[in-house]
This record gives structure tokens, C-alpha cells and sequence, in this order.
């Protein structure tokens, strides 16, 4: 069973995984370097949890430890009971989802690892908005998608908000990143996938129209809000597949378009 500490010194080194957490520059410069990630929330802290993650500690205002105590009684990890003031002081923003756990990073897995059983996967170059990489996630989740590639530059998954927006969906497809680009993504090809570019230009074809759900391994490329894929990566791909556009809109949010190219993909695999 955890320990349970009421810490009422926000300067205690023991909360020393929670400070300046709206500091975006400094964590995501500390969390990988030290191994750990912050999920926020009880569903989110729950589905860590279940996706094998190990607890580092939780930090939880005094409410929310009944509504955690099978979370509390199962883990091995300390337990740090705090107000909601001295909470916002540790971390800098009201913590008004009460529950936040400090999580230990698992050792990433080699690009080429993911490609041998999977048929779809999805692949990022520079999305380093938080926020479309949990809406990406999420979506990759939902829509069956069986892995994610992610570009050197492209965000965190594991970041707060990454997590947060994915409702916790980021611990649920498996993601590398490819060493190099975009001459990692030889070996996606090798593996069997088409990798197909999604992209707004009219060059590109249909994605009804090149009806990918009939490939036997496709590969999605994303590109990032606004620039979206380098034209290195597009001459990389395959073949370049666009969503048809009505009244004016020239595209969607990153978001919302790999929402739409997922189901497009993963809908009626062969043999399903």
C-alpha cells in the first residue's frame, strides 16, 4: 500500500516532479531527460496505469484520495495529499481535475519494431503542437489504426496536454520515432506499406478515389498545422491523396483531417 504524506511546504523536494508544469520549454527539456511524464486526471491516471506504466507518486488534493484509494492501495509509490492553493503554487495552474500522478517513461520502441504486425499506421512529420497530438492519438485509437511514426521534430505524446487531450489514448497505440528523415521512411516501404501524403493540393487524389482501405498495409503521412508536409516528405510518398473540400474551405486542422483520413484507411480492411 502507498504511503500517504500531507505536504504542506510547496517548496518541499519531495513535490520536485510537479513544479512549473506550465512551463512548456523546461518540461518538455526535463521529462524525457529524467524519464517521467505527468498524467492528469483520474481516467487518465487510470489508463497509465493499466497500460503498465510504474508510479513514480501522485499529488492529490484531499477529495479526490477517496475517489483514488484503489489507485492508492495498489500502488507503490507515495502519495502526496496537498490543498488546492498550495497545489497551484507547485504547479502554476489550478488543478482542477484533482489527480495528478508522476509516471515513469517505458524505453521507446524501434520504428522497424511496429511495422512487422501492423497494417496501418500513421505517420507525423513536425506536428509540435500538443494539442493536435492528442487529437491525433485519440483519433489513431478510435479509428484502428495499429501505430504511429513520429518525425525527430515533431512533439511529445507523453506531455501533459498531449495526454490530457488524448484522454489518455496516447498509452494505447504504440509509437517510435524514425531516426532519420525522411530517409527512415525507405524502410516503411520496405515493410510493404504505400506511404500515402496527405495533403490539400490538387494534384492529389481523391482519398475516396484511392480507396486505401483496399491496401493490404498503407501508411498515412501527416504534416504539421499550417505548413504541412516538407516537400522532402512528399517526395518520399507514394502516391498523394486530398479530403474533397465544399464551399470555399481549402482544408481542415491537423486534428480533425487525420480524424477523417484514419477512417478512410482503416474502414474495411481486407479480410475483416
Amino acid at each position: 500500500m502507498a504511503e500517504i504524506i500531507t505536504v504542506d511546504d510547496p517548496d518541499d523536494p519531495r513535490l520536485s516532479d510537479y513544479t512549473g508544469l506550465t512551463d512548456v520549454e523546461l518540461r518538455r527539456r526535463r521529462e524525457p531527460a529524467e524519464g517521467l511524464f505527468i498524467a492528469e486526471g483520474e481516467k487518465v491516471v487510470r489508463r497509465a496505469r493499466q497500460a503498465g506504466y510504474r508510479m513514480r507518486s501522485m499529488l492529490l488534493s484531499a477529495k479526490w484520495a477517496d475517489v483514488m484509494r484503489d489507485v492508492i492501495d495498489e500502488a507503490a509509490a507515495p502519495v502526496y495529499v496537498v490543498a488546492p492553493e498550495l497545489a497551484e503554487r507547485v504547479t502554476g495552474y489550478h488543478v482542477h481535475r484533482g489527480a495528478l500522478a508522476s509516471m515513469q517513461r517505458k524505453p521507446l520502441p524501434a520504428a522497424s519494431d511496429l511495422l512487422g504486425g501492423a497494417r496501418r499506421i500513421a505517420v507525423m512529420e513536425a506536428v509540435n503542437d500538443h494539442t493536435n497530438i492528442g487529437a491525433i492519438f485519440r483519433s489513431a485509437a478510435a479509428l484502428g489504426m495499429d501505430a504511429v511514426l513520429l518525425s525527430p521534430d515533431c512533439a511529445d505524446p507523453l506531455y501533459r496536454r498531449s495526454v490530457k487531450v488524448s484522454m489518455g489514448a496516447v498509452f494505447s497505440v504504440p509509437y517510435a520515432r524514425v531516426e532519420t528523415w525522411p530517409q527512415g521512411l525507405e524502410a516503411v516501404r520496405e515493410a510493404g506499406f504505400r506511404l500515402l501524403a496527405l495533403t490539400p493540393d490538387a494534384r492529389a487524389t481523391a482519398i475516396d478515389e484511392a480507396a486505401p482501405h483496399r491496401l493490404d498495409r498503407a501508411a498515412l503521412m501527416l504534416g504539421a498545422e499550417g505548413d504541412g508536409l516538407s516537400a522532402r516528405a512528399l517526395r518520399a510518398a507514394d502516391e498523394w491523396v486530398r479530403i474533397p473540400m465544399a464551399h470555399g474551405v481549402d482544408s481542415l486542422n491537423v486534428g480533425a483531417a487525420a480524424a477523417v483520413a484514419f477512417y478512410a484507411v482503416a474502414t474495411g480492411r481486407p479480410g475483416d
